[in-house]
């Protein structure tokens, strides 16, 4: 059954704004050439965004030609302003940025395990608050928080976990109240990393993969056939919590000591290097354990010491590797988080190499592009996305 002229416009406008998000600025000429529709279709179709507000003339095309340059139209970047948290258990990351995902302003507070719950949402509150006003922005439309924790399917808030400080599942009232208007989101944040990893990362080439993140604890987030999958309680990818060898006792549901994290974990880490006599000094707010992976990579080539950590380090990862590798055969493995970003190419070679040894299931094993910002891009990339569904709306069904 054909569609309706309304609906047919609905789609045809989508289309337009799809591709002057994914390319930038377009004429009408590479608009139509795109999209495949006539000349006066994309004439009216530009005439509509034009006058809803949602594109606007954004320059002109630089090519060489008798007349007038052709218009270059783009989205109206000012139409809406969001905002991206990462939210950790030492403290909160913000950046604001427009409709199109340029970033206008940035900051981070640290906030102490002996901050009271009240002051600590206070403190996470008043950093959105000023770099709202440092971006120049009146409201907010969307906030996309990239959390640690299970991510309720249901009610998509985050739910009630004794290893978390209580002010997290606080925050996302207190941002609710402050912001009335905002569409507020939250989700777990190693899922947020492998979608960053996936549009603007090391998995761009990939449907399927798994990310591992290592940094102060570990996690994974599983990508099938190009969709994040969550599980049936929003828990796939704890594998924190898998029993592993190598560990003085088996994890408990309540507390994942005994397991994967006992050895692959920030403090887990730190405690091999100091094995090897691995020293560092970490850069502004990573994680030691970063630090001291970075420092072994430098010095690997002349020191044996340090190869010998890292040796001993892919011995513990690929565990973990081995074991989402047998389960979900994904042909790939990610090695995320500030760990994986430290430990580069050297790091996530040496996991590969283990990994053939163990497993029957070919994968190979790359490291993370963005490493700990993994998060805070995630969180911008799914703010955006629900503000451009809303914005620019659903066809209309005839």
């Amino acid at each position: 059954m054909p569609a309706s002229p309304s609906t047919a416009r609905a789609i045809n406008d989508r289309l337009a704004l799809r591709l002057l998000q994914q390319e930038g600025p377009l004429t009408a000429g590479q608009l139509k050439q795109l999209t495949g529709l006539s000349r006066p279709t994309v004439a009216d179709l530009v005439e509509r965004l034009t006058v809803s507000g949602l594109i606007e003339v954004a320059g002109e095309s630089g090519e060489q030609r008798r007349g007038p340059n052709a218009k270059l139209y783009g989205i109206v970047a000012g139409r809406a302003h969001l905002a991206a948290l990462d939210v950790r258990t030492e403290g909160v990351a913000v950046l604001v940025s427009d409709l199109v995902g340029r970033v206008l302003a940035e900051a981070s507070v640290p906030i102490g395990d002996d901050t009271g719950t009240g002051p600590a949402v206070e403190q996470a509150v008043g950093l959105v608050e000023r770099a709202v006003k440092d971006a120049g922005a009146d409201a907010l439309h969307t906030v996309g928080i990239g959390a640690p924790g299970l991510i309720d399917p249901v009610s998509g808030e985050l739910r009630v976990s004794s290893g978390l400080p209580e002010w997290h599942r606080r925050l996302m009232a207190a941002l609710q109240e402050k912001f009335p208007e905002a569409r507020i989101g939250v989700e777990n944040e190693t899922n947020l990393a492998a979608l960053a990893e996936q549009r603007d990362g090391a998995a761009r080439d990939r449907d399927t993969f798994v990310l591992l993140w290592l940094g102060l604890g570990i996690g994974a987030a599983v990508v099938l056939d190009g969709t994040l999958r969550r599980g049936v309680s929003g828990g796939a990818g704890e594998v924190g919590f898998l029993p592993v060898p190598g560990t003085s006792r088996l994890p408990s549901a309540t507390d994942c000591d005994g397991g994967f994290h006992s050895l692959a974990g920030a403090d887990a880490v730190a405690a091999l290097a100091a094995e090897h006599g691995v020293r560092a000094t970490p850069a502004g707010p990573e994680p030691h354990a970063a630090a001291l992976v970075r420092e072994a990579v430098r010095e690997s080539a002349a020191v044996p010491a340090a190869g010998e950590f890292l040796d001993a380090l892919a011995e513990r990862v690929v565990l973990g590797a081995a074991a989402v590798v047998s389960v979900l055969d994904p042909g790939c493995v990610v090695l995320a988080g500030e760990v994986g970003l430290a430990g580069g190419e050297a790091l996530a070679g040496r996991v590969q190499d283990r990994l053939a040894r163990m497993s029957p299931l070919a994968a190979e094993v790359r490291p993370g592009a963005l490493g700990g910002g993994a998060v805070l891009r995630g969180a911008l990339l799914t703010a955006r996305d629900r503000a451009q569904d809303d914005l620019f709306g659903p066809p209309e069904r005839p």
